[in-house]
């Protein structure tokens, strides 16, 4: 009997899948808020950051924010696709 899977480990593991997908709307928005701006607020942190260092005024925080808005960008549709 040891190859035969438990009865509820199957139910249990549907059910936290199933209740990922039915999250209210409202807190998955906010989930993929809070996301777009801490990418966003990282990668102009680390902008500045750089700035700071090497003296390169305002190259360092163009990229902060191109990479912030692609971490971002890839970030969100992770969360999407958890939904679809």
């Amino acid at each position: 009997m040891s190859g035969s899977p438990e009865p509820g480990r199957s139910s249990r593991s549907d059910q936290e899948k199933s209740t990922l997908k039915s999250l209210p709307g409202p807190v998955a928005f906010a989930a993929m808020g809070t996301t777009l701006a801490s990418c966003l607020a990282l990668g102009v942190l680390l902008g500045l950051y750089i700035d700071h260092l090497w003296h390169l005024a305002p190259v360092g925080l163009l990229i902060g924010i191109v990479l912030g808005a692609v971490a971002a960008v890839a970030s969100v549709m992770k969360l999407v696709r958890r939904y679809l």
